[in-house]
């Protein structure tokens, strides 16, 4: 009996990956992933009916059990993934001097350990039937130029893209993987930076198109998952409404 075909979003309750995950569920039956069993049950009312929606709770943060509970779920579901999004993510902001071990590993955990570790379990024949076909990584275009106060996150997102390349090459021709690139978004992860006037005018004055939302990212998303970009691998695509071109400003 030939197995249903899901798509595979992490860190869906909120901002980007709740976007992406609902704007998917117009086309694909979707796995929605977080850990608050409440929060997905929301967002899941939001995805399109037409389709199949199955919630996996899973704390990313406790890094070690990451394999086990998707390897559990894929065996009790009885699906494959096809396709994976990785959108959950921690971003602390703290200088270096406020740096310590706790975010570092929370951050890497979540940014860098675990997409590796689910992309490891989805191209498992026995566990996935080597089904997947595309990957997307939701990095940062701070991974690429920095910021201060971003010592963690910057850097887990450049090891983000690093393993987005590596992946790229290893897994072709049978799976294409990349990653996305925003800049500014208005989510609740960056409500605290947002919700500063100040900050918020002097980001403005260096984003040519402003802030972006999340629908600017699930476009985006939705053609690389997508046979439109059949031939497209090992690439970061910015988005940052020009925020770069202007990164001296």
């Amino acid at each position: 009996m030939e197995k249903k075909q899901f798509v595979l979003v992490t860190g869906t309750t909120s901002g980007i990956g709740k976007e992406i995950a609902i704007q998917l569920s117009n086309d694909y039956n979707v796995v929605l992933h977080g850990r608050n069993l409440e929060k997905l049950k929301e967002v899941e009312r939001f995805c399109n009916k037409k389709n199949s929606a199955l919630i996996w709770l899973c704390d990313l943060e406790e890094i070690e059990e990451v394999e086990n509970s998707l390897s559990l779920f894929l065996l009790n579901n009885a699906i494959e993934i096809v396709k994976f999004v990785h959108s959950a993510g921690v971003m602390k902001m703290a200088p270096l001097k406020m740096s310590n071990l706790n975010i570092l590993r929370q951050t890497f955990n979540v940014n860098v350990f675990a997409p590796n570790l689910i992309s490891k379990i989805l191209i498992n024949k026995k566990l996935n039937n080597s089904s997947l076909s595309s990957v997307v990584f939701i990095s940062s275009n701070i991974s690429n130029h920095g910021a201060k106060a971003m010592s963690a996150y910057g850097s887990s997102k450049s090891a983000l893209d690093g393993l987005m390349r590596s992946l790229a090459i290893e897994l072709a021709p049978k799976v294409r993987v990349n990653s996305i690139l925003p800049g500014a978004v208005e989510t609740e992860m960056t409500k605290e930076i947002l919700g500063n006037e100040e900050l918020k005018n002097r980001m403005l004055a260096v984003y040519p198109l402003g802030i972006g939302t999340p629908n600017d990212i699930c476009q985006a998303v939705t053609f690389l998952l997508s046979e439109n970009a059949r031939w497209i691998t090992g690439q970061q695509i910015t988005i940052d409404g020009g925020r770069t071109i202007n990164i001296t400003g």
